[in-house]
């Protein structure tokens, strides 16, 4: 099995025909993922390699049953974009766009709530369920099936570590990626808690970065909740306060959000933290064993 996408996902990708959409659209269908419209305002009526392209989302929904969205579309666009997915009814937007703005963000997510949609990123790389369905930019040519779980603020450590797994022979069941903008979609306890009621993921990965409490509230929620093992792995124990680091909400502030406080959090929680990305691939191989 998989969280949040699998075989009967049917894509449509709102910004198909810019040059990132297509190329990452083109390659989750040669994944076998079903994408099965793009969406450009004023392109409504084109053909993009046997992909039929419509003015807007509803009309993707209406037509060909697209269930989920991939958003493409330049920063100052995305907000929007979002929610029109929304109201169009999918049940999972994926946005990758970097740079919107947090005011942006912070409307969006306060129109989502309540409604029946789930959204990832922004400024994420999406997810992929091995074997199923791939919806984003992760190479899937690093990952392989299996019953790992992985969750991750980072895309660059998601491929990381996901590599080192995979040359130990340990499948992933779905790797996603939450994104690392203050404000986002889907985060670690959501992700937390789908892994735990999912019958076919037997451990956790989440991967944390220095800034704000999403990392100490996961370690919270896995001492109460959850019951697989979790291993955890969190980047920036070197980084200078005041300085923000990659992301935007990669920031420490006073003596909030340091890596050490994170990964105190987390071994307080019962939950292994390695070092480096090798050591996670390790502790987690040794924890499957049992």
């Amino acid at each position: 099995m998989s969280i949040l996408i699998d075989e009967t996902t049917r894509l449509a990708v709102q910004g198909l025909t810019g040059k990132e959409g297509a190329f990452h659209a083109l390659r989750n269908r040669a994944y076998g993922t079903q994408v099965v419209a793009g969406v450009t305002p004023g392109k409504g009526g084109d053909d993009f390699h046997g992909i039929p392209v419509f003015d807007a989302v509803r009309e993707a929904v209406e037509q060909v049953d697209a269930n989920t969205s991939l958003i493409f579309v330049p920063a100052r666009f995305a907000a929007d974009a979002i929610l029109e997915a929304a109201d169009a009814g999918v049940r999972l937007v994926v946005c990758i766009t970097e740079g919107i703005p947090v005011l942006d963000m912070a409307r969006v997510r306060n129109y989502l709530r309540g409604k029946d949609v789930e959204l990832v990123g922004p400024n994420c790389p999406g997810l992929i369920s091995p074997g199923a369905a791939n919806v984003g930019i992760i190479p899937s040519e690093i990952c392989m099936p299996g019953s790992v779980g992985l969750v991750s603020r980072s895309g660059t450590l998601t491929y990381q570590i996901v590599n080192e797994l995979t040359q130990r022979g340990i499948g992933q069941s779905t790797c996603v990626g939450m994104g690392g903008d203050p404000v986002h979609g889907l985060g670690f306890i959501e992700c937390l808690s789908r892994f735990e009621a999912d019958p076919s993921t037997e451990a956790v990965i989440v991967i944390g970065e220095i800034g704000g409490s999403d990392e100490e509230d996961a370690a919270a929620f896995v001492a109460r909740h959850v019951t697989k093992p979790v291993v955890a792995y969190v980047a920036g124990f070197s980084a200078p306060p005041g300085k923000r680091m990659g992301h935007a909400g990669a920031i420490v502030t006073g003596g909030s959000g340091t890596a050490q406080a994170k990964a105190d959090a987390f071994e307080a929680a019962g939950v292994r933290v390695g070092r480096n990305p090798t050591e996670v691939a390790d502790v987690l191989a040794a924890a499957l064993k049992g």
